[in-house]
């Protein structure tokens, strides 16, 4: 199962990027005059990897069913 490796290794980077943009997001927060702006654009990428994250996932799974 080939496909399988790069998957994970995807899922591991998607998750971590998740991971670094949830913290950039509370520090923002947190920081004084923090960019309004810039907190809803990195929400949004934030959601979009979620989705994806959400998506891959659930791809093994139904592999292992066929």
């Amino acid at each position: 199962m080939e496909g399988l490796m790069p998957l994970s290794a995807h899922l591991a980077e998607l998750t971590e990027k998740h991971k670094l943009l949830e913290r950039r997001i509370e520090e923002e927060v947190l920081r004084p005059g923090s960019d309004d702006i810039e907190i809803r654009r990195m929400k949004q990428e934030k959601l979009k990897l979620k989705e994806q994250i959400a998506r891959l996932s659930e791809e093994p799974c139904h592999a292992a069913r066929h």
